[in-house]
């Protein structure tokens, strides 16, 4: 059992976070494992069970672990995922701290060097997945969700491929991050991503031509990105005019 070190009483459920927090990254605690009982960890960290309470609480709210109810149930530990990268710019896109252009040039910048080093690790695996990918997005579409989540599908394999999980983990959040910045501005038709639009990357990648493949994805990101720009902006000067109308 791995012992914890007893805390002072200033931001005591600070600390006693942060111990458990380093033991789950640390690997003593494994996803899929139970936490010892509030009343063990208060008596192992020398505190109180409201502190215990406090700091599993802010470790479930940051996607640390879960809390089951019932006879079996208790404080688990939960797999680490690149969605709690994702949440992060999430909220700071949400809190206005990032922008439409801000993530449209990083997108520019990221996108033409996953293409790239893709290239260079694909396999018959890797290749099949990115032409079922390619040809789910000619079928009919029935919603923006729907939509959405066939369109980045290439997207996603291609940062899989890579071979770089910074890459991917930044990939997959701004992935995230598109969805949301086209639902937050609600454009009048929600499908401004047309099919076809992958197909030269793919292309690329299939050929094994890396500069090809980097030179596509970079005119992709400039093309949607925009769009999502004059997204935005139309989206601003509708709201600027119903201001002015009031």
């Amino acid at each position: 059992m791995r012992s914890f070190k007893p805390v002072k009483q200033s931001r005591v459920s600070d600390e006693v976070a942060d111990q458990l927090k380093r033991s789950i990254l640390l690997g003593y605690f494994k996803a899929g494992d139970k936490l010892p009982s509030e009343r063990d960890l208060a008596e192992q960290f020398r505190v109180s069970r409201i502190a215990i309470r406090e700091s599993l609480r802010a470790l479930e709210n940051k996607g640390f672990i879960e809390t089951r109810q019932g006879v079996t149930g208790g404080t688990f530990v939960t797999e680490l995922t690149f969605e709690h990268l994702s949440n992060a710019f999430v909220d700071l896109f949400m809190a206005e701290k990032l922008s439409i252009p801000e993530l449209v040039q990083m997108r520019v910048l990221l996108e033409p060097e996953i293409a790239r080093l893709a290239t260079l690790h694909k396999d018959a695996e890797s290749a099949a997945r990115l032409k079922d990918a390619l040809e789910q997005e000619t079928l009919p579409i029935r919603s923006f969700a729907e939509d959405f989540d066939i369109k980045t599908i290439v997207h996603h394999i291609l940062a899989e491929m890579c071979g770089n999980h910074f890459f991917e983990a930044l990939e997959r959040s701004l992935m995230v991050l598109t969805r949301q910045a086209i639902q937050a501005v609600e454009p009048e038709t929600p499908f401004i991503h047309t099919a076809g639009m992958h197909d030269e990357v793919v292309e690329a990648v299939l050929a094994g031509d890396p500069d090809r493949a980097w030179n596509a994805m970079r005119k992709h990101a400039m093309e949607f990105g925009e769009r999502l720009n004059n997204m935005e902006k139309n989206f601003r000067t509708k709201k600027e005019g119903m201001r002015a109308g009031l």
